[in-house]
């Protein structure tokens, strides 16, 4: 048996770091050329766009999940959020190991099906992010973490540092945290191997 609860949390937005993240952000397919496009045309596409309830996105996306959680027959509370500008949910309690997959695979696969959902119910890509068992979170914590001890080791040789492959949402992080430490970071190569760079200053 399941159950959701909604709880909306004002934040203040963010300047992305580069251009990159903004793009690997984006929902899968969506078109992201206002974020390129220059001058009054860009502007007048952006403020053509349609402006997501995302609220309604997190109870569409709770719905469905319900759903999930039932026919696989697991135990699991659904909490839903809001933060800048897209609708995060969460699945908490329960084991939910299989529902994460090893190295997030399963719960990446889960999300697009779930974005699938909200975009079939409103007609609108949609840029929830979805969280299983604390996953996300704790990802955030460790890619925080690599992102700042990377940046000092560039600091101190002067020399770049390539790190593994990663997803968009965990090179997102990192791009973040190499930012806040006062340094410049790219993203290079092609999915699923795409991976960052962090440059000296």
């Amino acid at each position: 048996m399941t159950q959701h609860q909604s709880e909306t949390q004002d934040i203040q937005p963010t300047t992305d770091t580069a251009d990159v993240t903004v793009v690997e952000d984006a929902a899968p397919g969506a078109d992201t050329s206002a974020d390129t496009a220059g001058g009054a045309n860009g502007t007048a596409a952006a403020s053509a766009r349609p402006v997501p309830d995302l609220e309604r996105e997190g109870e569409i996306a709770a719905d469905y999940l319900e759903e999930l959680l039932d026919i696989a027959d697991l135990d699991g509370d659904i909490d839903m959020d809001v933060e800048r500008d897209r609708a995060i949910v969460s699945v908490v309690g329960g084991d939910l190991d299989d529902l994460v997959g090893r190295e997030g695979t399963v719960l990446e696969a889960l999300q697009e099906l779930t974005r699938l959902a909200v975009l079939t119910s409103t007609g609108h890509r949609s840029r929830l992010m979805l969280d299983i068992g604390g996953y996300r979170a704790g990802r955030r914590a460790v890619l925080s973490e690599l992102g700042r001890t990377t940046a000092q080791t560039v600091t101190e040789t002067g020399e770049k540092v390539r790190l593994d492959a990663m997803t968009p949402f965990e090179r997102k992080i990192v791009h973040d945290a190499v930012a806040e430490a006062g340094l410049r970071s790219e993203s290079e190569g092609e999915e699923p191997h795409r991976c960052v760079v962090v440059l000296p200053a």
